[in-house]
């Protein structure tokens, strides 16, 4: 396989008209001699450090190179040039709100039937937040939720089947399956960092039971906190932000996706499953742009217009419950944290999760 994600004819005529949001879940990989990333970078595509770029000198999977770096979002390269950017998100051209609000039930209805198309048996990773809720509602797929026993997600993966009529699958985890995970997760992710191993362990292992289920792929509810306004620091506007609007910090998220989904993508794969992000189809990620302020986030309410359309398909309480992050919500964070400690890799050094992943490594 050269390309993912499309087909080459959808490249080339986005190439050649410079369209960003073409209609696909994103792509990556290699037309006509040039390696090529959505703008949004959701297929990963490693080049060798310092190489030029070709045919040999690039992969879909990190741990197949000596020195992987990721080819940059919306860039193209042809052998032996450097990548340059072709696409870019469009600039947002806010509508008027129920105009924005259809379009936006309209597109996530046609990514779903997009994903319908493709006739996989998917499970879906639900932690009672609305972003999973409605993937799980619109999909009608089963539902499975990771987390340690008195985990928040657990709790919270529960009390939202029992409101949407939906039966749960509960993979509760203990501190072995972390032991055994973290090396698996951290070559597949080609990342050592804490951040990044908390957060792909839970896609791994609950993938890990959906795949031993029989199932082809897993769906996610990534992108929403992203396109949306889901996060605090898009109202807060602090140090972790450079925009001075919400837009801006909206915008400032989406065009972190290409760092992170990577990470997310090869922890689902590690575990045996193609992954599905409807949330992330073009058309939603258009209609996202077109959102006006009053439907993005305030203090009162994050991802004011996404609720507003998942409450026409999910009981209020769910449509309208904030989440915690995965890392958090599971207590993967906490239990890896416990185990670094355990193994004498204490608090009061410098990052001591990273070196107990590290030496999980080097075991």
């Amino acid at each position: 396989m050269t390309l993912r994600g499309t087909d080459p004819d959808t490249v080339r005529e986005a190439l050649e008209t410079g369209e960003s949001l073409p209609g696909t879940f994103g792509f990556a990989g290699e037309v006509d001699g040039r390696l090529v990333r959505d703008v949004l970078g959701r297929f990963p595509l490693f080049v060798e450090r310092g190489a030029d770029r070709a045919a040999d000198a690039w992969a879909f999977e990190p741990d197949v190179l000596e020195d992987p770096a990721l080819f940059p979002a919306g860039s193209v390269a042809a052998p032996g040039e450097a990548p340059s950017g072709v696409w870019s998100l469009p600039e947002p051209t806010p509508d008027e709100p129920e105009t924005a609000l259809e379009d936006l039930d309209r597109a996530l209805r046609t990514a779903i039937d997009r994903v319908r198309e493709r006739d996989l048996e998917i499970g879906v990773a639900f932690s009672g937040g609305v972003d999973s809720a409605l993937v799980a509602e619109l999909l009608d797929a089963p539902i499975y939720v990771v987390g340690f026993p008195d985990s928040h997600d657990v709790e919270a993966a529960r009390t939202a089947a029992d409101a949407m009529g939906r039966e749960l699958t509960v993979v509760e985890l203990e501190p072995a399956d972390l032991e055994r995970a973290v090396p698996e997760v951290a070559r597949a992710i080609g990342r050592t960092n804490a951040m990044d191993v908390q957060i792909a362990l839970p896609l791994y292992l609950v993938g890990e039971r959906v795949a031993a289920d029989g199932f082809d792929a897993l769906a996610v509810g990534q992108g929403a906190d992203e396109l949306f306004g889901g996060y605090e620091k898009v109202v807060r506007l602090d140090h972790r932000v450079e925009a001075e609007t919400t837009r801006g910090a909206v915008r400032e998220g989406i065009y972190s996706l290409p760092e992170q989904l990577p990470r997310d993508v090869r922890a689902v794969e590690a575990a045996g499953l193609e992954p599905v992000a409807p949330l992330l189809y073009d058309g939603v990620v258009d209609a996202a742009l077109r959102l006006p302020d009053e439907l993005l986030a305030d203090e009162a309410v994050r991802k004011r217009g996404f609720r507003r359309v998942a409450g026409e398909y999910l009981p209020e309480a769910v449509a309208m419950r904030d989440k915690k992050a995965v890392q958090y919500g599971s207590l993967v964070a906490r239990e890896l944290d416990r185990l670094a400690r355990q193994a004498g890799y204490k608090r009061r050094m410098d990052d001591h999760v990273t070196k107990y992943v590290e030496s999980l490594l080097e075991a």
